[in-house]
Formats: C-alpha cells, structure tokens, sequence
C-alpha cells in the first residue's frame, strides 16, 4: 500500500527516528507525535502536540486526524484480540519495527538513535502467514 501512495523504503525506515529524520515535515512530525501519544497505555496528548498540530490545522481538520489515528488504533487492537492473522498482502515487504518507549520523542525528549549510533536497527521480512516478528533489539 505504500508503494502505491509512492512512499519508498527508506521513508518507512526513517519512522523510527521521525522526529530527527529530514525526510518529514514539522506537520508530519506534529501527526506522527500525536500517534504516538494516542497510542500509548495510558494515552496521553500533551498540550504541546494539540498546539503544534492546531498551529497548521483547523479544529475540523484536527479531529479528523485523532479520528483517523483513534479508529487505526482500536482496529490494531481489535484484531489481536480476535486473533486476526496475517493474509500475505505485504508478502515480499518488510515491517519496520518500532522502538519501544514509554513516551513519545515530544515527550521524553529521549529518540532513538539512528543505525550506527549505538541501536540496532533491524527490518523484519514477513513470510507468509507468520505473525511472529523479530523485536530488532541489538
């Protein structure tokens, strides 16, 4: 799928170190913060991100996008809870595995580093029909 939206390989691995990575923008980085900070137990959106994100977006658009990231996230969930597998459609792709945090880079402060700067960045090949994945962690 993202081949098709013409987002390449090297922009998937960037989403590792987004927040430092030349490859998005400050609204892409504010969308990609705001993600992250939905996404974690417990969610937590800092006032910094509603404002960075509010900063370029109107309030419509704004819901639209915590709506979009709220409906993947519960959809994620969902599936591993039902016991959803795998169905080859990324057969011959790759899963960028992420760094495990208790917060986001906006909030921590803390981002991971790039290959070569002490953490082991590793890409897990999906085999068909395997759910498994390596935890990439050097």
């Amino acid at each position: 799928m993202c081949r098709a939206l013409g987002i390449d390989d090297a922009t998937l691995v960037d989403l590792s170190w987004y927040a430092r990575s030349d490859r998005f923008t400050p609204l892409e980085k504010a969308a990609l913060d705001l993600a992250v900070d939905m996404t974690g137990t417990p969610a937590q959106v800092s006032d910094a991100v509603r404002r960075r994100l509010l900063a370029e977006l109107t309030p419509g658009q704004f819901a639209e996008l915590a709506s979009s990231i709220a409906w993947e996230n519960h959809r994620a969930r969902l599936n591993r809870a039902l016991g959803v597998r795998a169905m080859g459609f990324a057969e011959g792709g790759f899963c960028v595995l992420p760094e495990r945090a208790k917060l986001s880079p906006a909030r921590s402060g803390e981002y991971p580093a790039k290959p070569g700067e002490g953490v082991t960045t590793k890409l897990s090949p999906r085999s068909r029909g395997s759910t498994r994945r390596s935890r990439g962690r050097g």
